[in-house]
C-alpha cells in the first residue's frame, strides 16, 4: 500500500504542478487555481494535500510529517491564446472529475503549450487591424481615425506574432512611442481632430485590465502576495504606457489641450454597436477563439458596453467602466459555470477591453 501511495505521487506530483503553472498563466485567480489543484489531487489518490499559487509559481506538498513529499516549479509570466485557454478548461474540467491520468495530463499540457495558432499570421495581423477599427467605433473618433487606427493596428499586429522573444518585453513601450509618434505628426501636418482616441485603439490590447481586475479579486479573497504583485505590476505597465505617449507629444510639441479625448458623434449612434460586432470577430482572428464561444463573447461584450453607458449617464464617464465591470462579471461567471458554457477567461478578456 504505501509502494502504491508512492507511485501514486510520483506520477502526479509533476502533473498537479504543470496544471497549476498553465491556469496561472492563463490569467486565472491563485484561490481558483488552488482550489483546482486540490481537487484534482484528492481525484488523484493524494491525501493531506497542501498547494501554494503564486504568479510565477506552484508549490505543492502532500503526506504527513512523517512521510512529506514536495514539488515545486516556477516560470515565467506569459500569456496563452484563447484557443489554448479554451483547450486548457476542457481538459481541467476532465481532470477534476478524475477522467485524466497523470501521464495523458502532461502530454496534453506540453501540447496546448506548444500548439501553433490555427490561423496563418497574416490573418492574425488582419483580425489586429479589426480589432483596432472595432475599439476605434467604440471611442467614436472620426472616420479619418478609423483609417489611421486600421493600419497602425496592422503595424502592432505585425509585431504581436513575430516571434522574437528578446522583443516582448520592450514591445508595449515600442509600441506606444510608434504609435503615437505617427498619430501625433498626423494630427498637426493634418489638422486631425481627437489624437488621443486614435491613439488607444491600436494599443488596447496592452492594457492590463486583466491583471488590474484579477489582482483586485485575490486582494478581495486575501490572496495578499499574489492581489499585491498583480496591481504593482498593472500599475507600472500603465505608467509606461503613458511615459510613451507623453514621449511623443513632447517630441511632436503637441498642444496639452489637444491630449484631452471626446467622442465625436457624426458618425453616427449605430457605430459603436457594429464596433462590437468587429471587434469580436477580431478576436476570432488574431487571438483564435474559438468558434463556438464567439457569440458568448458578442454577448459579454455586449453587456459590457451596455453597463457602461449606462454608468455613464446616469452617474459619470469616469465610474462608467465600474458600471461595465459589475453588469458584465455576473454574466461571465454564470455562463462559465454551465456544463457548456466557455472559459470564464475566454470571456473575461475579451470583454475587459471593451471597458477602455
Amino acid at each position: 500500500m504505501v509502494n502504491q501511495d508512492a507511485e501514486a505521487q510520483a506520477a502526479a506530483m509533476p502533473f498537479i504542478v504543470a496544471l497549476g503553472a498553465a491556469l496561472t498563466q492563463a490569467g486565472t485567480a491563485v484561490d481558483e487555481v488552488e482550489q483546482t489543484l486540490l481537487t484534482v489531487a484528492d481525484r488523484l489518490g493524494l491525501r493531506e494535500a497542501n498547494v501554494l499559487v503564486l504568479p510565477t509559481a506552484v508549490m505543492l506538498q502532500t503526506g504527513d510529517h512523517a512521510t512529506t513529499s514536495s514539488r515545486l516549479t516556477s516560470f515565467r509570466r506569459s500569456w496563452l491564446r484563447l484557443d489554448q485557454i479554451n483547450a486548457l478548461d476542457l481538459m481541467t474540467r476532465q481532470a477534476e472529475r478524475g477522467q485524466v491520468t497523470p501521464v495523458e495530463g502532461l502530454r496534453r499540457l506540453a501540447e496546448i503549450a506548444a500548439a501553433r495558432p490555427p490561423l496563418h499570421w497574416t490573418v492574425r495581423v488582419l483580425g489586429m487591424g479589426l480589432l483596432s477599427v472595432g475599439f476605434g467605433m467604440l471611442l467614436q473618433p472620426s472616420a479619418a481615425g478609423l483609417v489611421l487606427a486600421f493600419v497602425l493596428g496592422l503595424v502592432v499586429g505585425a509585431l504581436r506574432v513575430v516571434d522574437l522573444p528578446r522583443l516582448q518585453a520592450v514591445l508595449p513601450v515600442v509600441a506606444t512611442f510608434g504609435v503615437s509618434l505617427v498619430v501625433f505628426e498626423a494630427a498637426v501636418m493634418y489638422g486631425l481632430d481627437n489624437p488621443l482616441r486614435m491613439v488607444i485603439p491600436p494599443l488596447v490590447l496592452f492594457l492590463p485590465g486583466a491583471a488590474l481586475t484579477t489582482g483586485t479579486m485575490e486582494l478581495a479573497s486575501g490572496e495578499t502576495i499574489s492581489g499585491s504583485s498583480r496591481l504593482v505590476e498593472g500599475i507600472v505597465h500603465l505608467l509606461l504606457l503613458a511615459f510613451g505617449i507623453l514621449a511623443a507629444s513632447q517630441l511632436v510639441a503637441l498642444p496639452e489641450a489637444t491630449l484631452i479625448g471626446s467622442p465625436i458623434t457624426g458618425l453616427g449612434w449605430l457605430v459603436p454597436l457594429i464596433g462590437l460586432l468587429v471587434i469580436t470577430l477580431g478576436h476570432y482572428l488574431h487571438n483564435c477563439a474559438p468558434l463556438r464561444s464567439l457569440g458568448w463573447i458578442l454577448l459579454v461584450s455586449c453587456a459590457a458596453f451596455a453597463g457602461q453607458a449606462a454608468g455613464a449617464a446616469l452617474v459619470s464617464p469616469e465610474l462608467s467602466g465600474f458600471f461595465g465591470a459589475v453588469v458584465m462579471t455576473p454574466l461571465i461567471l454564470w455562463l462559465s459555470r454551465r456544463p457548456d458554457g466557455p472559459p470564464k477567461m475566454t470571456l473575461f478578456l475579451p470583454a475587459f477591453w471593451v471597458l477602455v
